[in-house]
């Protein structure tokens, strides 16, 4: 096993792209004809089976999940425990990570939205008013 300091780093750093790519998938214009898809099959089918499957890919943290599963496939990585243990460990840990970034980056993105649209109000009055002297 690496020092857990290195174990650390590694699952932050592992949980960037976990983020990253269900975050694109759930909420980007790339991803929006799919989206819109799953989200008339999820509102619109009888089968809870069905259902369930196609509402994973609208819902980040749903989709976090299994694109942890990918990542801990692809790097192997196991925190704190060898085996199953140290698998499970990791899972929920780069689910949360990656969930708490995904949050970190909405709320950013919203607030620079506000900061733009108040911006643009503010131009718009002070054009109002230097138009009217």
């Amino acid at each position: 096993m690496m020092p857990l300091l290195s174990q650390i780093i590694h699952l932050f750093l592992i949980a960037v792209p976990v983020a990253c790519i269900a975050w694109t998938v759930t909420h980007e214009e790339i991803f929006r004809e799919p989206r819109e898809y799953c989200q008339k099959i999820c509102g619109n089918t009888q089968s809870v089976a069905k259902r369930k499957f196609f509402y994973l890919f609208t819902c980040e943290y749903c989709f976090s999940h299994y694109i942890s599963i990918i990542f801990l496939i692809i790097t192997n990585f196991q925190l704190l425990y060898d085996g199953w243990r140290g698998y499970l460990l990791t899972f929920f840990s780069l689910v949360w990570i990656a969930n708490s970034y995904m949050s970190l980056f909405g709320y950013l993105r919203q607030s620079l939205k506000v900061e733009k649209i108040e911006a643009k109000m503010k131009d718009e009055n002070l054009k109002e008013m230097t138009g009217n002297q």
